[in-house]
């Protein structure tokens, strides 16, 4: 079990606000069977420099390690981030450094507004010319802010992958979508997308539980193996 998309480092974006949360958050990925963790901060290019953002990074990452209780099986934790799309994004230098760890995918977030022919073409180098395995940030989203489908329907036949939030899978209003992903056995991975242990806690079990009874354990299986292949070769 991998949840692919977690806020879970302690005061460094709008998820976990203390170390205590943080390890109350772990615990529960602990409790649910997951066995790592991809730590995927916000990365937004006008806030912050690839560096300042790794540095930053890195000492919530040491210090959470280091408040770990000793002789557990926890999960692994792995660094990412979740970059938001930005102009210019297709041939930004630093941004390899950004993917998750020891791997050529980057978590990406899009706009939440209709896509444009830009955003389309930025995402399309990133694939095509820079060799990256891009993994659209909980895609079931923007779906509602694509009156006009068709650069939506041509991002998604580039060679991408998707990342679904397990939240989704019981949300009225997102359901269709999410079916439709699976229907045309599209390259999902899940993600928690948590945020805290409150209105945001992580939720993976429910969210694969809920996979197997619209899609079956086939479709969970393939998201496994796909998870287990992106954090191997990327």
């Amino acid at each position: 079990m991998i949840d692919f998309h977690a806020h879970i480092l302690p005061g460094i974006d709008d998820g976990s606000q203390s170390m205590e949360e943080s390890l109350a958050m772990f615990r529960l990925e602990q409790n649910q069977g997951v066995e790592t963790v991809v730590a995927t901060p916000h990365f937004y290019a006008w806030r912050d420099s690839v560096a300042g953002f790794l540095r930053r990074r890195e000492k919530s990452v040491r210090s959470f390690l280091e408040r770990l209780p000793g002789g557990e099986a926890f999960p692994r934790l792995c660094q990412g981030a979740e970059v938001y799309y930005f102009s210019g994004i297709g041939k930004a230098e630093q941004l390899s450094a950004l993917c998750i760890e020891n791997t050529s995918a980057i978590l990406l977030e899009l706009p939440f507004e209709e896509w444009t022919e830009k955003v389309l073409e930025e995402v399309r180098f990133l694939v095509e010319k820079r060799r990256f395995t891009v993994i659209l940030a909980h895609v079931e989203r923007y779906y509602a802010y694509q009156k006009n489908k068709a650069v939506w329907n041509r991002m998604l036949e580039l060679p991408l992958c998707v990342q679904i939030n397990a939240a989704s899978f019981s949300e009225r209003k997102k359901q269709r979508i999410v079916n439709a992903f699976f229907e045309q056995e599209r390259d999902v991975i899940l993600g928690s997308d948590c945020h805290n242990m409150g209105k945001r806690p992580p939720n993976l079990e429910e969210g694969r539980k809920m996979l197997v009874q619209r899609a079956g354990m086939a479709a969970l299986e393939k998201t496994d193996a796909l998870g287990e292949r992106i954090l191997a070769h990327g």
